[in-house]
């Protein structure tokens, strides 16, 4: 799968000053013999090492410099590629490009056309040792990992300088091959995907529910590597405040019962259901009309009656859609989460430990993944690239259920 990722995608590299730019060279060589398409944004530094002529001819494209070109601009040029590209992988990159990434300025090209796009970027430092361990450095990228952004390398031995130590740009092809195991491949293109998000709220009153604590951001990370993927996707979204992928349908319930009837009018057509959502297990049988008064009260009792199971639903269904379901537990993570595997009638299902600062309204959560040949740890990531592992397992699983 990993050698598929790369099938399609379009990646912006960019070459910055470096003595390593040289190999961007091959690096577009081997990104193109994976089936990438590439366009080449180069700083003006980076001239100085590499001639844009050279990366022309490798990419077949021509290669942008300068922010405010007369005949790029008509057409808003950088704009335009931040548009276009699946992925901006910047290999060189200068100890002062991951520091103007971290400031967020956009005063050249390269600088302006990251701060400008939503696709997923990854840097491959280069750099000398000093300048690689040197505190500004380590904090600059530091915002970065923070932000989502991937660090590939660098690696140590000898450098240009004549110093040794950790720095050295990977070699193209270790750099191609990490860039296909960070991407999800483009293979979904005429599938359509469902994923639920977020929490339900469950009114006691007109001012008070139960809900949970999910913040949806493992849901909308999901849709958006599903998007990557090339499915069609909706997101059922319960009440969270965060930003739709770009290309996703989004449809906002608040009640575990509008999440419900909203899933089931979805699956007509659906390929894979992805149950992301942390839907309340219980509600109040009865709401009150008006606001229940703590005047008088020492005690409330409250009488609860279960939710429909979402999941089950969908898995009775004559011709069930390829079903992940998601456990969130506070112990016992693996045995739980194989029980619903089973019981309820999964094809994967994906379980994290959350409490004590896990899961819930964190940036970063690792997975541990179970179908019912195998299984596979994800490691503690950010959620946005832990979003994009998953998927390239559930494509990996759904083929081969639909394959036999």
């Amino acid at each position: 799968m990993a050698e598929q990722a790369l099938q399609g995608k379009r990646i912006v590299l960019g070459v910055t000053g470096s003595i390593a730019a040289y190999k961007s060279a091959d690096l577009v060589r081997r990104l193109r013999e994976v089936g990438a398409q590439v366009n080449v944004v180069m700083t003006k530094s980076a001239c100085e090492f590499i001639t844009p002529l050279t990366l022309q001819t490798l990419s077949g494209q021509p290669v942008a410099i300068e922010l405010l070109d007369a005949d790029q601009e008509s057409a808003m040029g950088h704009i335009k590629l931040a548009r276009w590209a699946d992925w901006i992988l910047i290999a060189p990159a200068s100890a002062d490009i991951i520091a103007r990434l971290a400031q967020g300025r956009a005063d050249d090209l390269l600088s302006a056309l990251c701060l400008a796009s939503e696709s997923p970027l990854a840097v491959a430092p280069a750099m000398n040792n000093k300048m690689w361990s040197n505190k500004a450095t380590q904090s600059n990228l530091a915002i970065l990992r923070k932000r989502g952004v991937q660090i590939i390398g660098p690696a140590s031995g000898d450098q240009a300088c004549g110093e040794q130590g950790e720095g050295r740009l990977l070699e193209p092809v270790e750099i191609a091959i990490e860039l296909s195991r960070l991407a999800v491949p483009t293979t979904l293109q005429d599938k359509y995907i469902v994923i639920t998000a977020g929490p339900t709220y469950e009114a006691i009153d007109p001012v008070r529910f139960i809900g949970n604590r999910s913040s949806g951001k493992m849901g909308f990370a999901v849709a958006k590597a599903a998007a990557e993927a090339g499915a069609k996707v909706t997101i059922i979204a319960g009440p969270v405040q965060l930003d739709t992928p770009t290309g996703v349908q989004r449809i906002d319930v608040e009640t575990a019962q509008q999440m419900h009837e909203v899933v089931l009018d979805s699956m007509k057509s659906c390929n894979i259901f992805i149950a992301c959502a942390a839907v309340s297990d219980y509600r109040p049988l009865q709401i009150e009309t008006n606001k229940i008064k703590k005047a008088g009260r020492d005690q409330l009792q409250l009488n609860l009656t279960a939710t429909k199971d979402i999941v089950s639903a969908v898995a009775s269904q004559e011709n069930k859609p390829f079903i992940v379901g998601f456990a969130a537990e506070t112990q016992q993570v693996s045995d739980y989460a194989k029980d619903k595997l089973k019981s309820k009638n999964l094809d994967m299902i994906a379980a994290n430990q959350v409490g004590e600062e896990l899961g819930f309204s964190v940036d970063n959560n690792a997975l541990d993944v179970f179908w019912p040949t195998g299984s596979q740890t994800l490691p503690l990531a950010p959620k946005v690239q832990l979003a994009r592992d998953l998927m390239t397992l559930i494509i990996e699983q759904y083929n081969a259920k639909n394959s036999t």
